[in-house]
C-alpha cells in the first residue's frame, strides 16, 4: 500500500490525444528474473483494428507478449509504441482508457448480469446496453431466465457455466468499446457449442478495432491479418494462415495436428 501508484511514476508524462491504435514492438526482449529472458528480441507490427494472433505451446512467451501490449510489462530491452509513443513514457489512464481486455478465467462480481456488463460504462444507455447484450449471445440464454439481464449470479458468476461467464465478459467489453483489444485464450474450458457461440462475439469485438488474440485452438485464428508462431521466446515464423499451412512448417504442424484429434 505504501508503493506509488504507477500511473504517478515520473517518466509517464504523455497525454494519448488522437488515439489510432498502432501498435508496435521494435527488438523487444523482457525477463522476469534477471538473466532469463522469456521473450528475445521481438518486433512486429499491428495497425490500426488489425488482427494479430500469437500461437505457440505453453511457457513460449505468448502472455508476456500480452502484457506488454498491455502495459502490465515494461520491456527490458527494446521499445514497444503505441502511434508512434514509447509505451513506458505514456500516462497509464489516457492508454488504458482504450483497452480492453479478455481473459481465460474472466473476473465477475457479485450482482445482476446487467450490473456485471454495465460495470465499464455504468451510464450506458439501454439501447447500448441491449446491443452490447446481442452482440456478445449473452440473450441467448438470459431469455430462458425468469429474472433476464436482472438474474443474480453470485460471487464470480458461481451459479453461470463457464461459456455464460465468458459471453457476459465479451458483452463487457464490447459496451466498453475499447480501440484495442486483448484476448488470452478467451475460448478455451469451454464446451463446443459455447465456443461456436463465443466465436460470433469474438468476430464481433475485433471488428475494427486493434487486437491481439492469443489462441490455442488455431480454429479461431484463421482471419487474422498476421499470425505470429511463438517458441522459446522468439518469432519462429509470420504471415497469414494460409501463407503458413503452404509453408508447411511448424504452423503448419500444429494445426494439421489439431485437425486430426
Amino acid at each position: 500500500m505504501n508503493l506509488i501508484p504507477e500511473d504517478q511514476l515520473g517518466e509517464r508524462t504523455i497525454e494519448l490525444e488522437q488515439f489510432k491504435g498502432n501498435l508496435k514492438f521494435e527488438n523487444v526482449s523482457f525477463s522476469y528474473e534477471k538473466g532469463k529472458e522469456v521473450i528475445h528480441n521481438i518486433s512486429f507490427e499491428a495497425n490500426a483494428g488489425q488482427t494479430i494472433a500469437l500461437v505457440g505451446s505453453s511457457g513460449s512467451g505468448k502472455s508476456t507478449i500480452a502484457g506488454l501490449s498491455a502495459t502490465f510489462l515494461n520491456p527490458n530491452q527494446g521499445l514497444v509504441t503505441i502511434d508512434g509513443q514509447d509505451m513506458s513514457k505514456i500516462k497509464l489512464a489516457s492508454f488504458r482508457k482504450h483497452l480492453g481486455v479478455v481473459l481465460q478465467d474472466e473476473f465477475l462480481f457479485e450482482g445482476t448480469i446487467r450490473e456485471n456488463i454495465l460495470f465499464p460504462r455504468p451510464d450506458a444507455s439501454e439501447e447500448r446496453l441491449l446491443a452490447a447484450v446481442e452482440a456478445g449471445y449473452v440473450n441467448e440464454f438470459t431469455d430462458r431466465f425468469d429474472d433476464g439481464l436482472d438474474t443474480l449470479i453470485g460471487e464470480r458468476g458461481v451459479k453461470l457455466s463457464g461459456g455464460q461467464r465468458q459471453r457476459i465478459a465479451i458483452a463487457r467489453a464490447i459496451l466498453a468499446d475499447p480501440k484495442i483489444i486483448i484476448l488470452d485464450e478467451a475460448t478455451s474450458n469451454l464446451d463446443t457449442e459455447s465456443e461456436a457461440l463465443i466465436q460470433k462475439s469474438l468476430s464481433e469485438l475485433v471488428k475494427d478495432r486493434t487486437s491481439i488474440v492469443i489462441a490455442h485452438r488455431l480454429s479461431t485464428i484463421r482471419k487474422a491479418d498476421q499470425i505470429l508462431v511463438i517458441e522459446a521466446g522468439k518469432i519462429i515464423e509470420r504471415g497469414t494462415h494460409e501463407e503458413l499451412i503452404a509453408k508447411e512448417g511448424r504452423y503448419f504442424d500444429l494445426y494439421t495436428y489439431e485437425a486430426r484429434i
